[in-house]
């Protein structure tokens, strides 16, 4: 659940750079950049977050003490010290990332119909 919830905050983030490429691709990701920005700018708690809390319970977090995933992925997902001015940061970053590679996406589409 971990990976499933890094993988989706990556392509929220980075996800506009594959459009030029794959333009279709765009019906999934703009409103998945709509719904990342939308968390970050009101606070709100992705439905991955009690998913991953639950399935964590329910395994009963037991076995070792820290594997790659809790060592590496966590701290990326939930960095210590995130607060809410690093939360509107993160969203306008967001925003910003993904307007740059839809106008580079948006120009080369019009350059390829020409004038």
């Amino acid at each position: 659940m971990v990976l499933l919830h890094f993988a989706f905050i990556l392509f929220v983030l980075l996800g506009g750079l594959l459009v030029p490429r794959r333009p279709r691709l765009a019906r999934l990701h703009l409103p998945a950049v709509v719904w990342g920005a939308l968390i970050e700018f009101r606070g709100w708690i992705c439905p991955l977050t009690p998913l991953e809390k639950q399935l964590r319970l329910a395994a009963g977090q037991g076995g070792y003490p820290e594997g790659f995933v809790e060592h590496y992925i966590l701290p990326l997902v939930y960095p210590p010290g995130l607060t809410r001015e690093i939360q509107l940061v993160l969203g306008a970053a967001v925003l910003v990332v993904n307007a740059a590679a839809y106008g580079v996406a948006w120009r080369r589409r019009r350059k390829r119909r020409g004038p």
